[in-house]
């Protein structure tokens, strides 16, 4: 092994806050000795991946849990090897994604491209970090209208593009103009009352219209400056979404969801596998209620019956009324002293953040369990309107998938850890989006992605099985 992979190796682990004795790193090497030169990369970040999921001493690892768990995916390997018709065998074909792994990249609006932030990420970041959010949060939607036909920028002389010209204004820009203009910018309460769109330049005062709009929202509006410098709005909706295969071909190479790059052979390999797996069923409830004892109880049942608890993998997400260090978002696992009792009757059972990705073959699926619906109505500035759909939860999905974000409400009504602002994002569109709320269950395919609320097990016992080979949805209760 060169010393490059050796130095690699080292600088993977430490951004995931782990140091490597010597012998551990022998084994990783070892390890990594199994895999061509171009599949590497995955097999490193697998075998992080999993180590996440030990119950660790210290940060600072030595071989027995670094064997631990090579000789876990090596078996597993052995395994496909065997029976490679066998999906379930697949080490590939289900890897859940910690939301505080997440790489985080920012846009420079400048050179036009996306750049990867490789230093450490404090949980308490400084005051510029909330000022950061907001920025990244505004320049991710500007740079995919910029790419919409109906709103690009003019070349030369031409006078319109075959929608019209709707350039979109720097806010700055309005100041002594007259005319009919397009802004982007966010609601924000600058003064009590008094509601403002603003952009990276400036702030105007403007009237709100119809819509399911929350201050922090991120809205087109066309309309033109009064004489009393507030922006009179004709028209003002979302930033018009992009589809998920041209994000994905603008933007190839870069991992925005955190499940690794895979080549094109590794793709083709992988939607095959996909097509087959018509028996793999998702099974998800939500606003579940387990104290310490119950717990244990649970594990027990499972236990107890053993193809149950051999053929399938158990996940765990916190919700908004769960113990933890604080309730701003992401949540992190629940605590050790909870899951413990647990997993000694289902070691294999994943404790994640919330909230939580997973990577389903080529499938990206965002679980994300908050009562956002209870939340967004009660921040919204005005009720929505009608004309489209009268059904709450579909303004929400379309709130959500517009805005590329699971909670774009105000922090004074939900706080976020600033600095991990990134793993709420939606871009590139994810193929489903699990919306676990304490509301009615409800389901809702917008615009290509596959939208769901298992709805409330512990009220009234309302659950989701959803096959993602063809993306089916089956509302259930007992």
């Amino acid at each position: 092994m060169s010393g490059v992979l050796r130095n690699k190796v080292q600088r993977k682990f430490k951004m995931r806050g782990y140091s490597l004795k010597v012998e551990a790193l022998s084994e990783v090497l070892s390890f990594l000795s199994h895999f061509p030169s171009d599949a590497l990369d995955d097999a490193l970040e697998l075998l992080l991946d999993e180590l996440h999921h030990l119950s660790l001493k210290s940060s600072i690892l030595d071989r027995e849990p670094v064997h631990k768990v090579v000789s876990l995916l090596l078996e597993a390997d052995a395994a496909v090897e065997e029976n490679p018709s066998s999906s379930s065998s697949s080490a590939s074909a289900l890897r859940v994604i910690d939301t505080f792994i997440v790489p985080k990249f920012r846009y420079d609006p400048v050179k036009k491209f996306f750049h990867e932030h490789t230093g450490r990420l404090p949980i308490h970041g400084d005051a510029s970090a909330k000022a950061t959010l907001y920025k990244d949060r505004f320049l991710l939607l500007f740079q995919r209208v910029s790419r919409d036909p109906r709103f690009s920028t003019l070349a030369f002389d031409a006078s319109s593009s075959d929608y019209g010209s709707c350039e979109i204004s720097p806010i700055q820009s309005l100041v002594g103009r007259v005319g009919r203009r397009w802004i982007m910018g966010v609601i924000s309460q600058l003064e009590d009352g008094h509601f403002y769109l603003e952009d990276l330049t400036a702030a105007v005062e403007y009237k709100i219209t119809t819509g399911f709009f929350v201050e922090n929202t991120i809205v087109l509006a066309e309309g033109e400056m009064q004489l009393d410098g507030v922006f009179q709005v004709r028209t003002c909706g979302f930033p018009p979404l992009e589809d998920r295969e041209k994000s994905m071909a603008f933007f190839s190479g870069l991992d925005f969801f955190g499940g690794g790059i895979l080549t094109k052979e590794e793709t083709l390999r992988l939607a095959e596998l996909e097509k087959n797996a018509v028996n793999d069923m998702f099974v998800i409830l939500s606003d579940v209620w387990l104290d310490n004892e119950e717990f244990g109880k649970l594990g027990q049942m499972i236990a107890s019956h053993q193809r149950l608890k051999e053929h399938s993998r158990f996940l765990f997400i916190p919700g908004p009324d769960d113990v933890g260090p604080s309730t701003a978002l992401p949540r992190c696992p629940l605590p050790k002293y909870l899951t413990e009792e647990f997993q000694k009757y289902v070691p294999n059972a994943i404790f994640s953040s919330n909230p939580c990705r997973i990577k389903f073959y080529t499938q990206d699926i965002v679980l994300f369990r908050h009562d956002m619906l209870y939340r967004m109505r009660r921040s919204c500035l005005i009720p929505p309107s009608t004309e489209e759909t009268s059904d709450p939860f579909e303004h929400l999905v379309a709130t959500v998938i517009h805005q590329s974000h699971l909670c774009p409400i105000p922090l004074t009504v939900q706080p976020i850890i600033w600095n991990y602002d990134h793993g709420l994002h939606l871009y590139p569109t994810p193929h489903t989006i699990v919306l676990g709320d304490k509301s009615e269950q409800k389901a809702f395919r917008y615009t290509g992605v596959t939208c769901f609320n298992p709805g409330s097990f512990s009220n009234d016992g309302t659950f989701v099985a959803y096959r993602p080979c063809n993306q089916e949805v089956e509302l259930s209760a007992l």
